[in-house]
């Protein structure tokens, strides 16, 4: 699981328990970031524990540079009745400001698609903000297309608003 790009190998691992407070911290950053959003850390600690604890419910890559993590994404799982597969998610993206542009993500992702078609599942999504014009032209990038789909959603109970 390494990529090389032109100044640095890019190393790929799995999440492990040390990296929960990284995890959390990423997941803080890229809501602010993203959508000015706080996240109450009592919550998203919680939340990342029960995937490194229950990989029933997905798992973490960490990306790292010359042996330090700069970036991950988490994986979730939806099953489609009508292709009679999974849908593996693609969320909680943040790569270090330090090392976007360096194929990080990239790299992540190519790793995510080789899993899932290991795994036999049927496609990959995610969801991007609609005014983040940047990361949407990576995903292009990348083969991936925009759906037709539009999400709705009804929260319960969440303190992180």
């Amino acid at each position: 699981m390494t990529e090389s790009t032109s100044s640095a190998a890019i190393h790929l691992r799995a999440a492990h328990a040390e990296d929960r407070d990284r995890l959390v911290a990423w997941n803080q950053a890229m809501a602010m970031e993203t959508e000015g959003k706080p996240l109450a850390a009592e919550t998203l600690t919680r939340g990342v524990q029960r995937v490194l604890d229950q990989p029933q419910r997905g798992f973490y890559l960490i990306a790292e540079l010359d042996g330090a993590p700069v970036g991950g994404l988490m994986v979730t799982y939806e099953w489609s009745d009508w292709r009679d597969g999974d849908f593996w998610w693609i969320q909680s993206v943040y790569v270090a400001p330090e090392a976007r542009r360096r194929g990080v993500f990239r790299a992540l992702y190519g790793e995510v698609q080789t899993r899932a078609r290991r795994a036999g599942a049927v496609g990959l999504r995610l969801y991007v903000e609609t005014e983040n014009t940047r990361a949407q032209a990576t995903y292009a990038g990348l083969g991936m297309a925009r759906c037709h789909y539009h999400m709705y959603e009804a929260e319960f109970g969440a303190d992180n608003s």
